[in-house]
């Protein structure tokens, strides 16, 4: 099986256990039409789609492969078993997608592409695949710099791009496991629960759970918030400044969002959530 292959046939399988999930157990009632919402959705992964394929045909494996034939980057000029490659190289890669999502969440600029993504007025699988084409060519340029520098092999990424997106369509799931369970695998997984925090309206709860995966980075850079202000069944999805279906809920409103004005609404300013500190909690 070719890598593209490999890739697609684990996101459809996981896509389809957790829609299987969210339709038998869903967490939240939807707020406004799922036909609407997914047409949107589904329809601007299209368009990414076919950005990647104009921008980059060949995808990060042949950056990693170039970088292996130029012996450029840290792990291309080191010696180090193969073992400790794999993982140094997929812990960098998620550290710095941590740090990306961040800086999306910091810089307006950037914030602008990416509120496309927190728009969404309900959480579900789609939510996950919901990026506007410019955030996802900028995201691979950030990813294409770091394969460069550290000099990871294609067999890192292929791994690395299969987890990202199954963790991207289990986090977004409209699901949450078993309470007891869940208090597990949140020790390791950035899980519904803690994800849906990360979609909240309140500012200091959008600005927190950054991580992708792993919930270590959060811990880590002190951006972890263990439970929402108003409970796992209280959280507000979405953007209060963006509120007509037109903007949120239509292919067009989410290709046109980053260059649009909206007026100022709770996380209408990143930089202010920024200094605010996230709530540590180490409840489950």
């Amino acid at each position: 099986m070719s890598d593209s292959l490999w890739r697609f046939s684990i996101f459809v399988g996981i896509t389809a256990l957790m829609l299987i999930l969210q339709w038998l157990a869903p967490k939240r009632q939807p707020r406004i039409s799922t036909r609407k919402r997914w047409q949107a959705n589904i329809g601007i992964l299209l368009v990414d789609i076919v950005a990647l394929r104009l921008v980059a045909p060949a995808g990060l494996a042949a950056v990693a492969l170039a970088a292996d034939e130029w012996q450029w980057g840290l792990f291309n000029n080191v010696t180090l078993p193969a073992w400790s490659v794999w993982l140094l190289g997929l812990i960098a890669l998620d550290i710095g997608l941590y740090w990306q999502h961040r800086l999306f969440h910091r810089i307006p600029l950037l914030w602008r592409m990416h509120r496309v993504h927190h728009a969404d007025k309900d959480f579900d699988v789609s939510t996950g695949v919901r990026f506007h084409p410019l955030e996802i060519v900028l995201s691979l340029g950030w990813k294409a710099v770091m394969v460069l520098a550290l000099g990871v092999p294609a067999s890192v990424i292929l791994v690395f791009e299969i987890l990202l997106n199954a963790c991207s369509m289990f986090n977004h799931a409209n699901y949450a496991l078993p309470a007891r369970l869940e208090a597990l695998v949140r020790k390791l997984l950035i899980t519904q629960e803690l994800h849906r925090i990360h979609h909240s309206s309140k500012i200091t709860e959008t600005n927190s759970n950054y991580g992708f995966s792993v919930s270590w980075w959060d811990h880590l850079f002190a951006s972890f918030t263990a439970t929402a202000e108003k409970g796992s069944d209280g959280v507000d999805i979405g953007l209060t400044n963006i509120n007509r279906e037109q903007d949120h809920a239509s292919l067009w409103g989410l290709l046109t969002m980053p260059f649009r004005q909206f007026p100022q609404g709770s996380v209408a300013s990143p930089q202010a959530g920024e200094r605010s500190q996230p709530t540590q909690s180490s409840k489950g």
